[in-house]
């Protein structure tokens, strides 16, 4: 009956006009009239409508919006709260083409399994809300392997469905006033370090084949496996967020931009037992088939700590190709390397154009890191002959103290890597250095002002000049991209 009365209200609601409120790009939101009778006479009687109007930027404003404990959730963090979410989508995705919708997570710690999101759609979680990732199994549907992939990353076949999924989506915000998704990823970090998995861990938020994405001003703790992963899409912002995982365990890499066209990342404090951000574009042949690159990306404002792997990754999975990469304003610490590129023979693809500039650097193992041995493969059939090409790196306006070595650089023979520019750096060494400072094989380009002196495959262009990269002018489309400014209240039981 339940059920029945909230279909019918939300159904009498798209015939209602709309009531009082701003207008234009700070269009003020709507309170949804309640999901059943005895919901509105609660709010009727008692001012649920009352609350603080609060403030925040988003891609989109939404027209309507509600309250997951008006689905029955409960914020106890022992209770599920999946089929709360589930309904709680299903019900506001009926507002898509009336404006759109926003579901507010009130303070709490609100246990669920997976739920997939809807279009024109915003989930916002209050400062004090936590959303307890459940670590049954049983919770997370299993899904096919990427195309792109032809596997799951940790065994053959099939993966669990992320925490938070989307496919096919527009206009989607996930966002708040830096409230918590949390993994409890531990229970699943045991079972893939004995081997006891028979599919790949979930993420905690993936999106897939989508046109406009923001995940914005929230904290993200200990995933499983990935914490941020956008695949197939487009006009992806991801901004103000902090992503935190121990650092002794893999695999827990912080965002993943795989396949994606024009994404800007910024704002972000990442700590990880993996990559920070890794630039993915698909696994070998898999890859190579599917072959859409990764392209038109904007990385500003990062801090990283990853003792035992990059700050960002390019690759090893590049093999849809990746292109125009731009960083900026990178602070690292305590991190394995500041810029990786990985790649292997059977990879085919390509790494080109890619710009890193302004960053900060502070205990390292390596300052550059390219590699073209990097050699896991999906399954025997990838091609040896798909070799990758690697061109026009451009490294600028770096600063590095206390590194073990500068730069280990390895191409590979018969394929070399060319173009790379490394301009303006200051690297100092620790205290116990490599004794090889440069190791370069299979590359060509350029350094110019950069000491320690680099190796003889990267000679001095122009000595006594500081010659810098060449980095393009124009700025790519997201740069340009503004948020709105969204008002919605804050309603109290």
């Amino acid at each position: 009956m339940r059920a029945l009365l909230s279909t019918v209200g939300f159904l009498l609601l798209l015939l209602l006009s709309h009531h009082g409120g701003k207008t234009g790009a700070a269009d003020a939101e709507h309170n949804l009239i309640a999901t059943d009778s005895h919901t509105h006479r609660h709010r009727r009687h008692h001012g649920h409508r009352r609350g603080e109007e609060f403030e925040y930027s988003a891609l989109s404003c939404r027209a309507y919006s509600a309250s997951l404990d008006e689905f029955g959730a409960v914020g106890d963090g022992v209770t599920s709260n999946t089929a709360a979410f589930r309904d709680a989508v299903s019900q506001l995705s009926r507002f898509a083409d009336h404006g759109g919708s926003l579901l507010f997570v009130p303070a709490g710690r609100w246990l669920t399994g997976s739920f997939n999101l809807t279009s024109h759609f915003t989930l916002f979680l209050h400062r004090d809300a936590v959303l307890l990732a459940s670590q049954e199994e049983s919770d997370y549907e299993v899904i096919e392997p990427l195309p792109s992939y032809g596997r799951g990353r940790d065994t053959d076949g099939g993966r669990f469905i992320s925490l938070l999924f989307g496919s096919n989506l527009t206009d989607l915000v996930i966002t708040g006033e830096n409230g918590t998704i949390d993994g409890q990823g531990e229970p699943w970090w045991g079972k893939f370090k004995r081997g006891e998995l028979k599919y790949t861990r979930p993420y905690l938020i993936e999106i897939m084949h989508s046109n406009g994405i923001q995940i914005s001003n929230l904290t993200f703790l200990n995933s499983p496996s990935w914490h941020i992963h956008p695949v197939y899409s487009s006009n992806i912002v991801i901004q103000g967020l902090t992503i935190l995982a121990p650092v002794t365990v893999p695999n827990t890499d912080g965002i993943n931009p795989d396949s994606c066209t024009n994404t800007r990342i910024e704002d972000c404090y990442i700590v990880s037992g993996d990559d920070c951000i890794a630039v993915k574009s698909g696994w070998d042949q898999y890859g190579i088939n599917y072959g859409m690159p990764t392209k038109q990306l904007l990385i500003r404002r990062l801090t990283c700590i990853s003792p035992d792997s990059a700050v960002i990754a390019l690759g090893s999975e590049m093999s849809g190709g990746i292109e125009d990469v731009r960083a900026e304003d990178i602070v690292a610490i305590n991190s394995e390397s500041g810029i990786r590129i990985k790649t292997a023979v059977g990879r085919g693809g390509y790494v080109k154009d890619v710009y890193v500039r302004g960053m900060t650097m502070k205990t390292m193992k390596y300052v550059f890191w390219m590699t073209g041995s990097y050699g896991s493969h999906p399954d025997e059939h990838y091609d040896p002959k798909a070799l990758p090409v690697i061109q026009n790196i451009n490294y600028q306006d770096m600063v590095a103290e206390n590194v073990t070595m500068p730069a280990q650089l390895a191409g590979i023979t018969g394929d070399q890597f060319t173009g790379i520019c490394i301009s303006n750096v200051t690297i100092t060494l620790s205290k116990k250095p490599k004794k090889v400072l440069w190791n370069c094989t299979d590359v060509s380009g350029y350094t110019s002002g950069v000491t320690p002196e680099p190796c003889q495959l990267l000679p001095e262009k122009q000595p006594g000049t500081v010659v810098p990269c060449n980095f393009p002018e124009s700025p790519i489309p997201i740069e340009e991209v503004k948020l709105q400014r969204c008002y919605t209240r804050r309603r109290h039981m």
